[in-house]
């Protein structure tokens, strides 16, 4: 479910996968007005539906609308995965966290935690995710930046030590020493923007990361990797955040394997 969905990879994803396990079932791109949200999500039982996922920008007004969440979802203050239960209530947890540390470890399997400070930018519903798990994986220090600096604020005073919200100003200098750069916001995705920032303090051993996969080079990661930084782009989240979804509602844990990234990117 999302306002707008057509862009949405998530149904050729989990197709792929009902299809290479012999599952019946089908995945569907739901069209939902913010304003219909709570009537769609309870007519998912009705409509013999496993669950859904919720992208943009539903992630967090579902939160009033479920009625059991985990504690991922409650944390991070934000949902992404619904599961119908068996008495026709609603579960919602939130995998995107889940993804974006897959998606680290896949591309470069020896990232740790203990490298160094991470940088965030952005403050929106997946930084939210993104900050509680480098958090959740042993980050010590999480600078965080937003153009409006309450939200940064906002989300700095939720998730206390180790997240530090900083002015949108000082994001240059806050890469001396950083082990991590995590771009958040949509500057870099096609018909926006380049993100502005300054890479030239920021070590060359730091781990550069772009949540957005269209395109799937931003300029952020070509300008890094022409600096000798290793790179992640956002796909590997997308495709990892979908596995536990799939699983509670299929009950099988599916492997992302090149045939998918092949898949999905033939579609970029």
């Amino acid at each position: 479910m999302g306002w707008p969905i057509a862009h949405s990879r998530s149904p050729v994803i989990h197709s792929h996968w009902i299809e290479q396990l012999g599952l019946r079932g089908s995945y569907v791109p739901l069209a939902v007005n913010p304003v219909n949200l709570p009537e769609a999500l309870k007519g998912l039982s009705a409509l013999g539906f496993a669950g859904c996922n919720l992208t943009l920008p539903h992630k967090v007004d579902a939160l009033t609308c479920i009625q059991e969440l985990d504690h991922v979802a409650r944390q991070i203050g934000a949902v992404n995965t619904v599961v119908v239960q068996a008495d026709g209530s609603l579960r919602g947890t939130n995998t995107d966290a889940f993804g974006y540390i897959q998606s680290l470890r896949e591309a470069q399997p020896g990232w740790q935690a203990g490298d160094g400070p991470a940088v965030v930018l952005g403050a929106g519903g997946a930084a939210r995710a993104i900050v509680w798990a480098l958090a959740d994986a042993g980050v010590k220090e999480i600078r965080l930046f937003n153009r409006s600096p309450d939200k940064a604020r906002e989300l700095a005073a939720q998730f206390g030590s180790p997240v530090k919200a900083l002015a949108w100003e000082q994001r240059h200098d806050a890469l001396a020493d950083a082990g991590l750069l995590v771009n958040t916001t949509t500057q870099g995705m096609q018909g926006q923007a380049a993100l502005d920032i300054d890479l030239s303090a920021l070590p060359q051993t730091a781990l550069v990361s772009d949540i957005v996969y269209t395109p799937l080079e931003t300029d952020l990661l070509l300008r890094a990797k022409l600096r000798g930084n290793h790179v992640v782009n956002g796909l590997g989240m997308l495709l990892h955040q979908a596995r536990p979804g799939f699983e509670a509602w299929f009950g099988v844990m599916p492997d992302v394997t090149p045939a998918l990234w092949q898949k999905v990117l033939a579609t970029l």
